[in-house]
This record gives structure tokens, sequence and C-alpha cells, in this order.
């Protein structure tokens, strides 16, 4: 999950928490096919998403994968107007596809993001698109900085630097008001989707360190130039709780 940490002794990442390994395999990419009931998807209507990892090597469905962050699988979908946002986990089958059920608010497109382990390969993400009848409301996206109000606290942000520059790093350092009762949300201290206003970008990210105070920093590097909206899940006292931001990356020249 954090190719760039390294050890010289067998443990869990600090960063993701998940059990460090030797020698990583080649990192290759695993193709994700989903598939839905109904045919035709529509708004405030149940459907199913049929999810399947193939592997490259023998064209088969991978039946075998290791727990990221206490789930077999992370399913993130994100409406085209960035009004919508969801975390599921789809149920693994017994023919190795996974399963989720889903009713999705406004017609349009959607974009989902998966984030697996296949067994004997490498964490992957996959990026889909959905498509329900009708259309969405037009996209309202603005730069939002100001204090993001969740269920039981409040969080707000700081960058450095304060303008993000697409390309760099970038730290985003979060204040949580209040912060007693914070707790681990499935492994981590927060889990952090980022994406494009495009939907092109697509990046699920952990905390890179948690101080003993308020703070949680995320270090990301935004690939493009444009706006990005940033939702961010925090659990205190057995409730998760999403904040939202919308941040504007400027260009290196």
């Amino acid at each position: 999950m954090d190719p760039d940490y390294h050890s010289d002794q067998p443990g869990k990442c600090p960063r993701c928490g998940m059990t460090l390994v030797l020698h990583v395999p080649e990192r290759i990419e695993y193709p994700l096919e989903m598939t839905h009931t109904p045919d035709l998807l529509r708004p405030n209507q149940p459907a199913n998403l049929t999810l399947r990892i193939i592997n490259p090597a023998t064209d088969k469905t991978v039946k075998h994968f290791e727990i990221v962050h206490e789930k077999l699988m992370h399913l993130f979908i994100v409406s085209e107007n960035l009004e919508y946002f969801s975390h599921d986990h789809p149920v693994l089958q017994n023919d190795g596809s996974f399963d989720l059920s889903i009713v999705l608010p406004m017609g349009g497109m959607y974009r989902t993001l998966a984030d697996f382990y296949p067994a004997d390969s490498v964490p992957q993400l996959a990026v889909n698109t959905l498509f329900l009848s009708g259309s969405a409301p037009p996209s309202q996206v603005t730069a939002s900085l100001a204090p993001s109000k969740a269920a039981n606290m409040t969080a707000s942000l700081r960058m450095d630097p304060p303008e993000p520059i697409a390309g760099l790093q970038s730290k985003l350092f979060y204040t949580l008001d209040p912060v007693d009762g914070l707790e681990l949300y499935l492994g981590v201290w927060a889990h952090m989707l980022v994406v494009s206003s495009d939907l092109i970008d697509m990046l699920h990210i952990h905390p890179f360190l948690k101080d003993k105070s308020s703070t949680i920093q995320f270090n990301v590097i935004f690939p493009r130039p444009g706006l990005y909206r940033i939702w961010t899940q925090f659990q205190r006292k057995g409730v998760v709780n999403t904040t939202v931001f919308t941040v504007p990356v400027k260009s290196l020249t």
C-alpha cells in the first residue's frame, strides 16, 4: 500500500498497518470486470454489482485475496457532479466474484474505484464507470476550504504549500474538533478519496502521520492542475464522519 516505505525487519507498515513483505512481486495490473443487474440502472432503484478480478497470466477469475484494512475489497462510488460519495465493501462469493447491493440517488454517470489485493501479487486500484438513466443536476464544484462539519466532529484543513502545485508533494494537515474518542477506522486513522473535477483522477490515500495532538497529516501528489474534491473519513466514538473539501491545484509554471 505504501511502496516507498522500507524496513530491514518484519512488522507492520506504520502508515497503512499492512504486514510488510519480503521481495515485493512485480507490479502487474489485474483487470477488473464489472457487471450489474438489472441491465438498465435507474435512480433510487435497488441494483446489484458483480465485480471480477482477472489474473492477466491465466485470464481466469482470481479467487484468493489478502485483507486490506480489514476488508477484501473497498469500493468507492462518486457521481459525475461530485455530490454523491460512498465507501462500501463488496462481499466475496464462492466463484471469486464480489457482490454489492446499491441504490444510487440520481441519474447520469458514476465513477468507481476498487481497492483490492490479489494473493501472490501487489495491492491494486481499478477504475470503472456506471451509467444510470436520466441525468444528474449540474455540477456546482468550486473551491471550498472552510471547516467541514460532519456527524460528531469538525475538520479544519491547512496545506503546505498553501496553494498545492500539480506534480509536487503537498502536505494536508487536518485538525479535528473534538478529537477525544477518535478511533481507528478500518485499521487506520482515516481514509481519504481524492477525485479531480473531471473524474479522471481518483486517489485512495491514508494518513502519513498522526501526532499526539488533534492533527493528522496526509501527503498528496495532485497529478494535474484543476479542482479536486476530497472526502476524508474518520471514526469518533463509533460514528463514521465524512468531511469534504474542494482544493484548487495550480500548474508548476
